[in-house]
């Protein structure tokens, strides 16, 4: 595949990755190269990447438990120890290996560690390789509120080698897919369409698929690095789906949900929000809550349990003047920004998703 370049550091496609890292590698001379992975990805992506890597100096590797419970200070504290101790200086480069946990503490701690050193991302799940590891965004979750703490900031280059795909399940492949029908509904109804017109699966034209959720999350985030404006469209689906998981994060009884689980529960409601209030299409509504039933299964949420779910809306990155705003769609590829919603349509959305899923 075509190698995308953005403003700041090329994309890599799967045939490219590994000769353009070790030219990387042979042209900077890094003084040290530390691997962070976590539990999963050091068991089944480590050792392939590894037998691609081609360097002279010193490899140290550092693995962080799996999952988003992970993502928070501490972890970053234990990591900033572990850099010190290891005398890892300016000249290293840190490579993120894994999703987007991986991605987005190894990203805030290397942009943060000696006021920055340089990394590189190598996503391993298909929702870091459409959305976490492209756009420059690091950073880890305070308590259950995610992403509350970090900095933009942009990796020396991406390297997406699809084959690490194969070590996912269906329900971790189907969280990636999500976020790349986020990017048909809100960027191109060609997109959209070819995304909806058969099951997505490894073994169907996935790689194609996402280059062109690559390019379009690059595009978005080119005309608008640090969020000021077209680049809040990326958010659809997200501010809802924020609070679902930061609220499921926040209980010891009930199993916490997958982040594209979650935006996809979100879209879902922003469609139902977008009819309401911008009239989008009610076959627009259904066919948006019919793609979902294909990936994902209904979640129980009960009325009693929506308020506290919107209580977490107030901690929305979005949010101006403690107002609460939503990305919603005029139109598939149409969006508008900063709508405001009133609870009374939020408990109507859930009622939606409850009744119709």
């Amino acid at each position: 595949m075509k190698s995308i370049y953005t403003n700041a550091y090329p994309i890599f496609f799967t045939t490219e990755v590994y000769k353009q890292l070790n030219a990387y590698i042979l042209d900077k001379v890094p003084s040290k190269i530390l691997i962070l992975t976590d539990t999963n990805t050091e068991k089944y992506c480590l050792p392939i990447f590894l037998s691609k890597l081609e360097c002279n100096c010193s490899i140290l590797h550092y693995s962080i438990p799996h999952g988003e419970t992970n993502k928070n200070i501490q972890a970053c504290i234990k990591l900033w120890h572990y850099l010190s101790e290891n005398r890892i200086d300016r000249n290293a480069i840190l490579i993120n290996l894994g999703g987007g946990v991986v991605t987005d503490l190894g990203g805030f701690v290397a942009s943060t560690y000696l006021r920055g050193i340089r990394f590189i991302h190598v996503p391993t799940t298909l929702l870091a390789m459409v959305d976490a590891s492209v756009g420059g965004k690091t950073g880890v979750d305070l308590g259950v509120l995610k992403n509350q703490i970090g900095v933009i900031n942009t990796p020396e280059m991406v390297l997406i080698d699809t084959r690490y795909l194969k070590s996912l399940s269906n329900k971790e492949l189907h969280s990636g897919i999500a976020e790349m029908l986020k990017h048909g509904l809100i960027y191109s109804m060609e997109y959209w369409q070819k995304l909806t017109a058969n099951t997505i699966k490894l073994d169907t034209n996935l790689d194609a698929l996402i280059w062109e959720s690559v390019k379009i999350k690059n595009e978005v985030v080119e005309q608008d690095p640090n969020e000021k404006g077209l680049r809040k469209i990326l958010n659809f689906g997200h501010t809802l789906g924020h609070a679902i998981e930061s609220y499921f994060l926040s209980l010891n009884n009930k199993k916490t949900l997958l982040h594209g689980e979650a935006i996809a529960i979100g879209m879902v409601l922003a469609a139902f929000l977008s009819k309401e209030i911008l009239g989008l299409s009610d076959m627009y509504v259904k066919k948006i809550a019919s793609v979902y039933k294909i990936y994902f299964q209904k979640v129980t949420i009960h009325d009693k349990e929506v308020a506290s779910i919107i209580n977490f809306l107030q901690f929305d990155k979005k949010n101006r003047n403690n107002q609460v705003n939503f990305v919603l769609l005029k139109d598939i590829g149409n969006p508008e920004i900063n709508c405001v919603v009133s609870n009374t349509l939020l408990y109507a959305a859930f009622g939606f998703y409850q009744d119709y899923i």
